[in-house]
């Protein structure tokens, strides 16, 4: 069980003055941390020297570079070997800090999973979706994909930082590669308070990009997840297509054939994904 002393507190922000120093000020009293680590994410506002007031270390990024690059630079400068990942806009209550770091030891990764009560109706649906297919294609129940607010062993986490995107997607990259890697990843209620200030996220952009990261990830694991119903689905319609022509016109229709190589074509390329996978996890 993972004690608060042996826990680095990273928080990535970018324009985060408004509630930055709340933040900080309501950690530092719920428990005693090894450390708070503010990684300003090239901010030209007063949220360096807001958090810098309110007690935490800060270090800083010349530039933008997003939510993704600051937590990679917070994994890298964490002085302690568990790290607690949270937002810096309220939304996390620091009262559930410590029962999320807890079961760290037990489990390599423990995620704040928020009800969908607690979010925006529009992106409580997305969530849902991408959530669905992810739970399918990593065959675990997976009730948050997106929480922020996580705990995890830093020496997991370096493992897969060259797979962590820059921008808004670490927490879906994070959550699918210790899933996919056999790590053991806890899911921990949690209540998700009203954000200070404006949110980064785009619903549109991001969301495709949630998506894809969903595929890149499940097809660097577990390639024929995503390769095999590709094949199955063209099969069936080539071949469905094929007999209702053959019944209809007495014949076998070119787009037929072609469906039905497509799956071959697919299928394996899915075998030889499914090898090079393999390959990588044994290294």
């Amino acid at each position: 069980m993972a004690e608060a002393r042996e826990v680095s507190v990273v928080i990535p922000a970018y324009h985060e003055e408004a509630g930055i120093e709340g933040v900080v000020r309501a950690l530092l009293a719920a428990a005693p941390w090894g450390e708070v680590l503010v990684v300003d994410d090239g901010s030209t506002d007063q949220t360096a020297a807001r958090a810098e007031a309110a007690g935490a270390r800060v270090v800083r990024h010349p530039y933008n570079k997003g939510n993704g690059a600051a937590v990679k630079t917070g994994l890298r400068e964490a002085r302690f070997p568990v790290v607690l990942l949270m937002d810096a806009d309220g939304q996390h209550d620091p009262d559930e800090a410590q029962k999320i770091v807890a079961p760290i030891g037990t489990y390599d990764m423990v995620i704040g999973a928020r009800a969908a009560a607690d979010q925006h109706f529009v992106r409580a649906l997305g969530n849902a979706v991408f959530q669905r297919l992810a739970s399918w294609l990593t065959e675990r129940e997976i009730p948050d994909l997106t929480s922020g607010f996580r705990a995890v062993r830093r020496e997991r986490m370096l493992e897969i930082l060259h797979l962590l995107p820059n921008g808004f997607s670490y927490p879906t990259t994070s959550c699918l590669a210790f899933l996919k890697a056999g790590h053991n990843v806890l899911f921990v209620p949690i209540k998700a308070r009203v954000r200070v200030g404006k949110s980064k996220i785009r619903v549109l952009s991001d969301g495709v990009r949630f998506l894809l990261i969903i595929f890149k990830v499940i097809t660097l694991y577990s390639p024929l997840r995503v390769f095999f119903p590709v094949a199955a689905s063209a099969f069936t319609l080539g071949a469905g297509y094929g007999v209702w022509n053959v019944a209809r016109f007495g014949k076998i229709p070119m787009g037929s054939a072609l469906l039905i190589q497509l799956a071959v074509v697919v299928f394996l390329f899915g075998l030889i994904a499914e090898q090079i996978a393999a390959q990588n996890e044994r290294r």
